[in-house]
């Protein structure tokens, strides 16, 4: 191999072999005669080197002028080059090496394979027959007299002497090299004990004199013994100083530096002790987590407690309105029957003048009626809210009254009174007012109607209607049938779901009650369906509805994080018209707390599986709530009373039913109801095991249907267990009829096809099959579809692509994502906030790992500390993954609710980046405050921080894609192992470029070497030269290293959202 190829291989050996080239210029101008070089000459060979390298060898070297500088930059004091002239009477020219012989020494430190050379090879000066005194270590000898040959070594046998002290002269060469800064380099003295040449480590040749001076300047490895020691600086090559008190020198130091701590230092301290430093941080680490341990709960308690305050005053002020509206009403009656009885009294002695003498007993007993309340010593509230409500003339001329809360609270009775000016009237005492005062009006009025006439049901259901906003929806289901494969889970449905109605679903286990809600509700993404759903009798995608149905889950699906309240409060924000006016939305959601009777729990955790919360029927009723707040046209519920009392399925089911007078078209799933319970039910559909229908239609026509199949419910039998049993072949009815007939009575008797894998059933029922009449539904028609199986096989995927991407036929408008994206963040901002103890956790491990970590791995500046930035690295990747997996594997399932009923996955998922931003800046802060002080590398902490920041969002992205495409256990392992891997395979010399570039922990590690490397000069040149091409690091890829780290974060994070949009795990 060629020495051009063999620097070629070896640039750092090149980059300080281009370094002597202008002194070997000067060599060949000066010849024999050499005036002393002065310190303009000095600084214009300086810059002429950087000048010279900053284009060819840059990938180790910072800033060319400032680097070489602090190597070469003798102007400060240039003693040792005097004292070296006047050693050689002069002749310091003629041994300085010339260009070819600093080729020759650095390509002779490197063998063929690029392993370390500890001897050079022969060369005219120094070879087998030719072995001059200068060849030996530290001695050099004259250039000949003769003109310098161009490209080859020069002779030089003569004046041979040692070498100058800040020279070092290589052993096999018989020239001077001069010494870097921040190295030493003296004339060595021989040991006679150990026969070497102190501070050196050659040993004194016979038949010399004695020991020469400096022999070799390398890396730290091979030539540590020519470093400026520990403890002392070393201004000059020829200069040794130790560290004063208060002071601190590190090897190669040129000067002193100040420690933070002047008493921790000693004279000749090496490195300043900063572990004072990490242990106060420790103690403030421990008392700020500890106060976010105790305290975190307390940011939110505040504030409910203001608002709790707000509702009470609110709740105390609609019931005196109630209580004093109540009086008027009493009032108004007393005055009518008065006037009534005058009336009468009147018409019996003056029936002649009747007309006449009413008038002026009206306007009596109207002063009467004012008079009234006076009598009566009712304390009245606010009736700004109940006095415009009636049009009566004597309602008319009611005093209007304003109630006054007083600082002990007490409510008195005034006159109206305006607002003041600049203040607004919407406080949260006055919305709460208002909304209590709704309540409790339509407390009254459904207590009245209780026993109304026919007329009145009539007014009351006309008065209902005005006020009904949401859009009603009629749901209609003709020959569904949905299939998994050749099973079949239901067949030929037929029916209706009607607005205003609540219908009962029920069947014994594997009917398929859940699969048929699931297909009404548009929930049949890998099956295969046929037949339609209608909606208000047109043939559209029922998902185009979805902002206005409410789907609730068999599962309780609730953030136990959060209180009763804020489950329902967001749900209401994101699922309401973006034009509800606030007090509305304060009115619907205190409408549903109440009617579910979860006053004396909406300040309480739901609870998780850790910590307890509300009672499990407590938290069906929020589950419940959650879609009712949303003021839904369709409601569907799975399985609502499972695990209820009978008390408190009848208070679920009362809130229904109130919701079914608004318009709601409410469907549950039951089991097992009680009778009570099953007669609050409008309607029932009954289905068979197959997924076939046995009865559709009203709950008080059921037993009469039965009834002609000569079925009849015993005394004191259920009569929805005595079906039930039936169908599961508990109970086997009298009349005689198989079980699996009833599905094929039921189209028999209302028309419908019967499917042909039911033809034989319909032979075997032959002439057993009793008398029955005609259908309850007089004058329907029965409902035939074409078959349209085949038809759907082939058009399969175009419908899967219509049903991704359904139109909005719901004509509600909610909040858009950035509305969204705020409401997120303030239910974020909470669930860490009461998670800020796990969060203080996560801050502590990262403490002890970095305490941990930069006690085992000291920093060693041959190395740059290395090791410790690799170990780094894998943990902090660890930690971080792990803790990013809670930010979206814990509520998989509340997004796919959220998700379900048309909110935005962006706002979602940027609303829970965001929240994690925290975390990602402080974590460096936690690890680097122990890290940093136990380890103590020469970089700063704030460059540390910046790496290790993009570090950890990098990871985060990673450990969110892990979160959302992996089960939870396959995402730790993964986000344990890939750290390793990835950090072991950027730092083997054989693993391929490309690889090494993919590997986040390359360029993380990268950055941390390069802010270091930078704070190596002088003497360490060759050193970090060396690393940086061992390690394919460039110095200049500083900002590409923490920009890749940044990308990788982002890409991850586009991984993980595309992800959380397609993939749904089991």
């Amino acid at each position: 191999m060629r020495d051009d190829d063999v620097l070629q291989r070896l640039p750092p050996l090149l980059l300080l072999l281009l370094m002597m080239l202008p002194l070997a210029g000067v060599v060949r101008g000066q010849q024999q005669q050499m005036p002393a070089p002065t310190v303009p000459e000095l600084n214009k060979l300086t810059r002429d080197v950087a000048d010279f390298i900053s284009d060819q060898f840059s990938f180790c070297v910072a800033d060319p002028v400032e680097d070489w500088n602090e190597a070469f930059n003798y102007t400060s004091d240039v003693g040792f080059v005097q004292n070296c002239l006047a050693e050689t009477r002069g002749d310091l020219a003629g041994r300085l090496c010339t260009p070819a012989e600093v080729k020759f020494y650095f390509s002779s430190l490197y063998d063929r394979k690029g392993e370390k050379n500890l001897f050079l090879k022969t060369n005219i000066n120094c070879n087998r027959t030719s072995w001059v005194q200068g060849c030996e270590p530290g001695w050099a000898c004259s250039v000949g007299s003769g003109p310098a040959p161009q490209n080859n070594i020069p002779p030089r046998t003569t004046s041979c002497q040692p070498c100058c002290e800040g020279f070092f002269c290589p052993r096999g060469l018989t020239c001077m090299l001069p010494c870097p800064l921040g190295s030493y380099c003296p004339r060595a003295i021989a040991n006679t004990t150990t026969g070497l040449c102190d501070p050196y480590k050659y040993q004194i040749t016979p038949n010399t004199t004695g020991c020469g001076g400096a022999d070799t300047w390398a890396d730290f490895g091979s030539t540590e013994e020519m470093f400026c020691p520990a403890g002392y600086y070393c201004p000059t090559p020829t200069k040794k100083e130790p560290c004063s008190k208060g002071h601190y020198c590190r090897l190669g130091s040129t000067t002193e530096d100040k420690c933070i701590i002047k008493g921790s230092c000693k004279e000749k301290t090496e490195n300043e002790n900063i572990v004072i430093l990490g242990g106060c941080l420790v103690g403030l680490l421990f008392v700020f987590l500890l106060i976010i341990y105790n305290c975190s709960g307390q940011f939110l308690t505040i504030r409910e407690k203001r608002k709790a305050k707000s509702r009470e005053n609110a709740i105390q002020l609609a019931r005196q309105q109630l209580k004093a509206h109540e009086g008027w009403k009493a009032a108004r009656r007393l005055a009518r029957k008065h006037v009534n009885d005058m009336q009468s009294h009147l018409s019996r002695t003056f029936s002649r003048r009747r007309s006449f003498l009413q008038h002026p007993d009206s306007e009596n007993s109207s002063h009467r009626l004012q008079e009234a309340p006076l009598f009566m010593g009712q304390e009245l509230s606010d009736s700004a809210v109940f006095s415009a409500h009636s049009t009566d003339e004597i309602s008319e001329v009611m005093p209007s009254v304003v109630v006054d809360v007083s600082n002990d609270g007490e409510i008195v009775a005034g006159k109206d009174r305006a607002a003041p000016k600049g203040k607004h009237r919407s406080t949260h005492t006055q919305i709460f007012k208002y909304a209590y005062g709704e309540i409790e009006k339509e407390k009254v009025r459904q207590q009245e109607n209780k026993n109304l006439t026919f007329t009145g049901v009539l007014s009351m259901v006309t008065e209902q209607q005005k006020e009904i906003t949401r859009p009603l929806l009629k749901v209609e289901f003709k020959d569904l049938t949905l299939s998994l494969g050749k099973k079949k889970l239901l067949r030929s449905i037929n029916g209706e779901l009607r607005p205003g109605r609540v219908t009962a679903v029920m069947g014994p286990s594997g009917a398929g009650k859940t699969t048929f809600l699931n297909a009404v509700t548009g929930k049949v993404a890998g099956y295969k369906v046929s037949g339609s759903v209608l909606v208000n009798g047109r043939n559209d995608n029922i998902r185009s509805y979805k902002k206005v149905i409410g789907f609730v889950p068999q599962d309780d699906v609730v953030h136990g994080n959060l209180t009763v309240e804020e489950n329902l409060w967001f749900s209401a924000k994101c699922r309401l018209s973006a034009t509800t006016v606030h007090r509305n939305k304060v009115l619907t959601v205190e409408r549903v707390i109440d009617s579910l009777d979860l006053q004396g729990v909406r300040s309480s955790l739901v609870g998780t599986v850790e910590k307890r919360g509300i009672s499990g029927g407590q938290r069906k009723r929020v589950n419940v709530g959650i879609e009712m707040v949303m003021e839904p046209s369709l409601l569907i519920l799975d399985e609502p009373t499972s695990g209820l009392d009978s008390s408190s399925s009848q208070l679920l089911l009362r809130a229904l039913r109130h919701e079914a007078l608004e318009g709601v078209n409410v469907c549950a799933v039951v089991h097992q109801p009680s009778y009570t319970l099953y007669n609050m039910f409008d309607d029932l559909i009954l289905l068979a095991k197959g997924g076939l229908i046995v009865y559709n239609g009203p709950v008080k026509s059921v037993e009469d249907y039965f009834s002609t199949l000569e079925i009849n419910v015993p005394e004191r039998v259920n009569p929805p267990d005595h079906y039930i049993d039936i169908l599961e072949g508990i109970v086997k009815p009298e009349s005689g009829i198989n079980a699996k007939h009833l599905p094929l009575h039921w189209m028999l008797y209302n028309g419908y096809e019967v499917p042909s894998d039911m033809q034989d059933d319909l032979k075997a029922m032959g002439e057993q099959r009793p008398h029955m009449g005609s259908s309850p539904s007089t004058g329907s028609t029965p409902h035939c579809l074409p078959h349209l199986r085949n038809a759907f096989a082939e058009e399969r995927d175009r419908i899967e692509h219509h049903l991704s991407k359904p139109k909005d036929l719901s004509s509600r408008r909610t909040p858009g994502v950035i509305r969204q994206y705020k409401y997120y963040l303030g239910r974020v901002t909470k669930q860490r906030l009461r998670e800020a103890r796990l969060l203080a956790v996560d801050f502590l491990i990262l403490g002890l790992a970095g305490i941990c970590l930069g006690t085992i791995a000291k920093l060693s500046d041959p190395t740059f500390g290395m090791p410790g930035y690799i170990y780094t690295i894998i943990a902090v990747s660890l930690l971080c993954k792990i803790a990013a997996l809670r930010s979206f594997s814990l509520e998989r399932l509340q997004y796919l609710r959220e998700r379900e009923s048309g909110m935005s996955s962006l706002a979602y998922f940027l609303a829970r980046d965001t929240i994690d931003h925290f975390s990602t800046v402080v974590k460096p802060i936690a690890y680097l405050s122990m890290f940093y002080y136990f380890n103590n590398p020469r970089s700063s902490i704030a460059d540390n921080y910046v790496v290790l920041l993009a570090l950890v969002y990098c990871v985060t992205g990673i450990g969110y894609t892990f979160a959302i495409c992996f089960n939870p256990g396959s995402a730790q392992l993964c986000s344990a192992l890939i750290p390793v891997v990835l950090t072991l395979l950027s730092t083997q010399k054989n693993t391929p470029s490309i690889l090494k570039n993919l590997c986040y922990a390359k360029w993380a590690l990268e950055g941390f070497i390069i802010v270091n490397a930078k704070r190596y000069p002088g003497v360490w040149l060759i050193t970090r030269c060396g690393l940086l091409f061992r390690s394919g690091f460039d110095i200049h890829h500083y900002m590409i290293c923490i920009l890749v780290l940044f990308m990788y974060g982002l890409f991850f994070r586009i991984v993980a959202f595309v992800a959380l949009i397609l993939l749904k795990k089991r």
